[in-house]
């Protein structure tokens, strides 16, 4: 979250400052994997020599050069130890068969299941009867999630006075799920669909003079070439409910999957209203048939377009996942896409303004779905998580000065966001861990690597850092591109 704010002279919007990544290690800059392979290296080195040295520290040699590669050696930005439980894991997947899906096509999925691969298979669907949406029920992580389409006018086209309006408004949308307790993830997503024309065509026939005029003939023409040829843009807010947080209050209501939906309907009712008060219009929370929609345009969206075209195909949840899924090291194969999943890693440094994720989220020829994760933390627990940060600062200063050793500007840095986050807190303001993935889509391997670097480089364009989620594509894909508060 920004923890900077300074008023610029002759300017009504406030440029803002992101918290940076904490990179700080337990011990010295050292994590804890990288503490476990060094001391496992010093321990044989000083084996060998109370052992009388001489051949036993050859003996030795291989153990402890390579307990020095894996701690300091880095590959992509990090230390290699880093990277061995993602191997370990791929590697276990792999030989296990868990990077292929295929859809039994003959065995009918059980009624109220989400036909999804991976762990999501486990996910249920629940009907509220009484605002008609549809509830995603994980009951491994025991959340209920629920999905509302937001439309909302163009930001940068506003006034630098009405954007910091919004700005702010935005701001107690946060505070308000922020506050609630009982709220386990907020998820904006926010999707570019090829447009299927439908827009065009009602316009046209609303307001068109069709007389067949060689005019109105070349516009009408016009208009059906090129709607299937334009994409719009979609966004989606979807609210997930802690069952464990909220239990009291879930048995309060009944009990069970009824009495969780009970609560959730409170929390729908609040954040509809804080939406309004920020002037985003939500269009109502989606059924079933709304959902299934956006999971298949998401595995296939070659067929986003005829969904859209007709209104009554692809309605069912039981028939809205993928046919087939193949997942690489950095890439991942759906029915009619290749997709790439890209982690912000690093959010703006400097001070910027408002609408700074324009060109990511204004690029133009590229299918992307860009997914702002917002975790919310109770009051004690981010206090807790503070104090810890703040003594672990101090003890490292500590053991630097010790050894003679010079703190750097980014060790600094990292310590008054520390304090920037407690003086928030002490104002009463609440903690946001927040995540921002991007999803990229294409047809081929070719057309995906060039709009990844095209994405890439609208990244730097707004000050941002991004790397790609290599040994975990499918995870992160659920996060990135479905609207189910999904996580990585």
């Amino acid at each position: 979250m920004p923890t900077t704010e300074q008023k610029t002279p002759g300017s009504e919007l406030t440029p803002m400052k992101f918290s940076r990544l904490a990179r700080r290690g337990v011990l010295l800059g050292l994590s804890v994997s990288q503490l476990v392979t060094l001391g496992i290296g010093g321990l044989a080195l000083l084996a060998a020599f109370y052992g009388g040295a001489g051949m036993l520290l050859a003996y030795t040699a291989p153990v402890w050069l390579l307990a020095v590669v894996l701690t300091w050696v880095p590959v992509a930005g990090r230390p290699m130890v880093e990277w061995l439980p993602v191997a370990l894991w791929w590697l276990w997947r792999s030989t296990g068969g868990q990077l292929l899906y295929r859809r039994r096509i003959v065995k009918p999925r059980p009624a109220g299941t989400l036909a999804l691969p991976g762990d999501m298979a486990r996910l249920r669907e629940h009907l509220d009867p009484e605002t008609g949406a549809c509830m995603i029920h994980d009951p491994r992580q025991a959340t209920l999630t629920v999905v509302t389409e937001v439309t909302h006018p163009a930001f940068i086209l506003l006034d630098p006075g009405e954007q910091e309006r919004r700005i702010t408004s935005w701001g107690r949308v946060l505070a308000t799920v922020c506050r609630s307790g009982r709220i386990a993830t907020l998820q904006v997503l926010e999707r570019t669909l090829p447009d299927s024309g439908s827009g065009l065509a009602e316009w046209w026939a609303e307001h068109g003079t069709d007389d067949g005029s060689w005019a109105a003939t070349t516009y009408r023409e016009l208009i059906e070439r090129a709607g299937p040829a334009g994409e719009r843009h979609a966004t989606t807010v979807s609210l997930s409910l802690d069952m464990k947080v909220a239990a009291r209050q879930i048995r309060t209501a009944g009990g069970g999957i009824r009495g969780a939906a009970a609560v959730l309907r409170q929390e729908m009712a609040t954040l509809v209203a804080a939406l309004r008060s920020a002037d985003l219009t939500p269009s109502g929370w989606l059924g079933p048939g709304q959902v299934a929609v956006i999971l298949r345009s998401a595995y296939d969206p070659a067929v986003a377009a005829t969904l859209e075209r007709h209104g009554r195909l692809g309605q069912e949840l039981a028939a809205a996942g993928p046919v087939a899924v193949t997942e690489t090291w950095g890439n991942l194969r759906t029915d009619s896409a290749w997709h790439t999943v890209l982690w912000v890693s690093e959010w703006p440094r400097s001070l910027v303004y408002p609408g700074f994720l324009a060109p990511v989220l204004l690029s133009t020829g590229i299918q992307r779905s860009v997914s702002l994760i917002y975790t919310p933390m109770r009051s004690d627990q981010a206090a807790r998580d503070i104090r810890k940060k703040k003594v672990e600062h101090i003890s490292d200063a500590a053991q630097r000065a010790r050894i003679g050793q010079i703190a750097d500007a980014a060790q600094t840095a990292e310590y008054q966001d520390v304090l920037q986050q407690e003086a928030d807190l002490t104002a009463g303001h609440g903690i946001l861990r927040v995540s921002g993935l991007i999803s990229v889509s294409a047809p081929s391997v070719d057309e995906l690597d060039a709009a990844v670097a095209a994405i890439e480089q609208a990244a730097i364009q707004a000050s941002c850092e991004t790397r790609r989620l290599v040994g975990q594509q499918a995870v992160a894909f659920t996060a990135a591109a479905l609207p189910l508060c999904r996580t990585v």
